[in-house]
């Protein structure tokens, strides 16, 4: 009996629930699918494409080295690509791991129902969470909206089982089906833009574990002082790796617990786990409330009076608003395809209450030059930053930009590295250079306005705007009761 498995978001053969249930059979085909657009209400942005590319043909080499090989084809109907591939190889079951994004898992119903009505035996499996949404919930059945209780209901439950280990052979059938090239798929860009992405990643199930071995035993014990300083190497930056299923919530689990039980650390109750708690949060939360992937969770900021202005959104985009952290963040996005979570918050917090431009305007951004734009965490973190989700930060938690850039980049090296324009400028002033003395300015070889621009607004009096904003749509204390 032969057995398509196919390949979506968890391009690892290691804990890969649905390949292992295959090998069970005579022969196994691993299968990718491209151009499903209607199956993915949101298509990868241009990083994420990059990434995939690579990602993919790191997954055709692990296969390989199984002794087997990753059939690719170009499929805007993915029922109808199965059902031929199917045909072609004479298997009677396909398997695949669960996507729990809205619009894909409605797309899976949909081509399970066709495969069974061809007579194909279907199979899906959980590879991405630790827990399957429906599966947490609160004392009156409902799904959590506050993150505390619902890590901590999640830490009660007991441990996920351990990581399959990947095969060392999967048999092969007597003939493989025709494949298409990987490029032509037309995944990496035309205009080489990537050389950053290049230069800072190394996409695979291979460079997944390299980053979370070298996590676990250099960074994992200062993780909670380290994680906020965009200046250090202190966080695991293991997300792109998690959203493309290169590695899997459940091997992070059991390697952080064989780090750290021996040391007698507390490890479950991590900060650094409860991140991997925060993303699943978050795809419980897309999967119960799918309108928030575009509007906010709490209604009253549907009525919220966001401004139009494209030309401070293209200063922001560009990293060009005058604040060193905030476009230190934005130009190592554009590099790198990836920023730091703190200077997340604090270039999302800019977007929404400095500029007063829509978080829908940021999230769309994210997606396209992120390489870890996961539709779920991206969700969370923008409604989170604008204070309109769920367990989002109060909307009159203004960052102060300069403060930030002064409290977790003290000697601001973090700015220097991705504003070369900047990096003469003595610490007094790198996060304030229109304040800088003109002695010093010239000292720096930079002339504001030329090298660098002035902000594009005053935070002081963007912090009242922004607080008059919240109260156009905020009752008063007596209303509310």
């Amino acid at each position: 009996m032969a057995t398509l498995v196919w390949f979506r978001r968890d391009l690892r053969l290691d804990d890969n629930p649905a390949l292992d249930a295959a090998t069970r059979d005579a022969a196994v085909i691993p299968v990718y699918l491209h151009a499903d657009d209607r199956d993915d209400a949101w298509p990868p942005g241009a990083a994420s494409r990059w990434w995939l590319h690579h990602s993919l043909a790191a997954l055709a080499e692990d296969l390989g080295r199984a002794g087997s090989r990753l059939t690719l084809r170009v499929a805007p109907e993915t029922d109808a690509a199965l059902l031929a591939l199917a045909r072609e190889t004479g298997a009677t079951r396909v398997v695949w791991n669960r996507r729990f994004e809205p619009a894909a898992a409605a797309s899976e119903r949909r081509i399970e129902a066709a495969l069974h009505a061809a007579g194909i035996a279907t199979e899906r499996f959980n590879a991405s969470l630790l827990h399957e949404p429906g599966t947490v919930a609160n004392q009156a059945g409902r799904p959590f909206q506050v993150f505390t209780p619902f890590w901590r209901h999640c830490l009660a439950l007991p441990d996920p089982q351990e990581p399959l280990r990947a095969p060392r052979r999967l048999p092969a059938p007597a003939r493989w089906p025709q494949s298409a090239a990987l490029d032509e798929f037309a995944l990496r860009p035309a205009r080489r833009w990537d050389a950053g992405l290049e230069e800072s990643w190394q996409p695979g199930s291979r460079g997944a574990a390299a980053r979370l071995a070298a996590f676990v035993s250099e960074a994992f014990g200062q993780y909670t002082v380290e994680r906020d300083r965009p200046d250090r190497t202190g966080t695991s930056r293991l997300s792109p790796h998690l959203h493309f299923g290169e590695i899997g919530p459940r091997q992070i689990w059991h390697a952080v617990r064989t780090f750290a039980a021996p040391r007698r650390l507390r490890w479950r109750e991590s900060q650094f786990l409860a991140e991997v708690g925060w993303r699943e949060f978050a795809h419980h939360l897309l999967h119960h409330f799918p309108q928030t992937a575009t509007e906010p969770l709490r209604p009253a900021f549907a009525g919220f009076p966001w401004r139009d202005d494209p030309a401070a959104l293209a200063a922001w985009q560009r990293g060009r608003t005058g604040y060193p952290i905030v476009d230190a963040g934005m130009r190592e996005l554009w590099r790198t395809g990836w920023m730091h979570n703190r200077v997340r918050m604090i270039a999302g917090s800019f977007l929404v209450k400095d500029l007063l431009l829509p978080w829908t305007d940021g999230a769309a951004w994210f997606w396209d030059t992120l390489v870890d734009a996961d539709l779920a965490a991206n969700t969370l973190g923008w409604q989170w930053v604008t204070g309109c989700g769920a367990d989002a930060a109060p909307y009159f938690r203004i960052f102060n930009p300069t403060s930030q850039g002064r409290r977790f980049d003290p000697d601001g090296a973090y700015v220097r590295r991705f504003l070369p324009e900047l990096a003469r400028l003595p610490s007094e002033w790198i996060h304030e250079p229109w304040k800088a003395p003109v002695a010093v300015l010239q000292a720096a070889r930079v002339t504001l306005d030329v090298d660098y621009p002035r902000p594009i607004v005053d935070h002081a009096a963007a912090r009242g705007r922004a607080l008059l904003a919240l109260a156009s749509i905020t009752p008063p204390a007596r209303e509310r009761g």
